[in-house]
């Protein structure tokens, strides 16, 4: 039998593979290299933001923050299984400017 931290490391090993063929082979965990301290443009770093939970949470979830302008409904990834039954991740990845 799985303990529950046995089964956490799976769900979360599974949820990053899903992720990793969204990002299409991105590294998740890859260091940003600064930009060159000759460029006086701010930089833009990307942020990555997670939804998990229920179709239904992460779709309302989704549909708000399009309402109050925070993100199209189209930037997010579609909804991707997790290794719990009944529950989805939907990423969107947004550049923000760094000062």
């Amino acid at each position: 039998m799985m303990t529950q931290v046995q089964k956490f490391v799976e769900n979360q090993k599974f949820a990053q593979s899903q992720l990793q063929q969204y990002l299409g082979g991105e590294n998740l965990n890859a260091p940003i290299l600064n930009q060159s301290s000759e460029n006086p443009l701010p930089k833009r770093e990307p942020i990555k933001h997670l939804l998990i939970g229920s179709p239904k949470a992460v779709t309302s979830t989704i549909h708000y923050l399009q309402v109050i302008g925070y993100a199209s409904t189209g930037d997010w990834s579609p909804l991707l299984p997790t290794a719990n039954a009944g529950e989805v991740i939907s990423i969107l990845i947004r550049q923000i400017l760094m000062q």
